[in-house]
This record gives C-alpha cells, structure tokens and sequence, in this order.
C-alpha cells in the first residue's frame, strides 16, 4: 500500500527500446535502463501505457528520460547499521 511514510528510492532511467508484442490482444512494452542498478539487471520492461493530467492515455518513447520509484511497506524494511550509514 502506498503512503507518504513508506521507505521509497527514486532512480533516473531512460528507456532504451519499445518492444511490440507479436500477438496482437498483448500490449507494447516500454524497456528502460535504470541508472544506479548491477550491469546485468539494469533494465526493466514495463507496459508502455501511461495516464496524463487528464487521464488520457500516453506512451513513452524511444529516449525518454524517466523516474523509477522502489517503495516498501514499512513492515518489510530494516534498519540499516550504523557502519552501513557512512
């Protein structure tokens, strides 16, 4: 559940390709590089679907600059110690 409480990260990204389905009835994804991620894990593929200000429906595009936000309820998180907070 998301609240203003909630432990969250936020990272750049840029989307790095646009990945049509080959069947029809399954939508687009958008894949994007997330900066600060392992080599190996740094790209995530999402549906390329997206509500503006007014609720209507928009896609991202090749080379859009974008903010991926990691949150987790309080419950699942731990303090880090203090040697890991230097």
């Amino acid at each position: 559940m998301k609240t203003k409480n909630n432990p969250k990260t936020t990272r750049p990204g840029t989307v790095e390709k646009i990945i049509t389905s080959p069947i029809p009835s399954e939508p687009e994804k958008a894949e994007i590089s997330v900066e600060g991620a392992d080599h190996l894990y740094r790209e995530i593929r999402i549906e390329n679907t997206l509500r503006d200000d007014h609720g209507k429906k928009v896609k991202l595009k090749v080379g859009s600059q974008v903010d991926v936000t990691f949150e987790a309820d309080v419950k699942d998180t731990i303090p880090q110690s203090s040697e890991e907070n230097t």
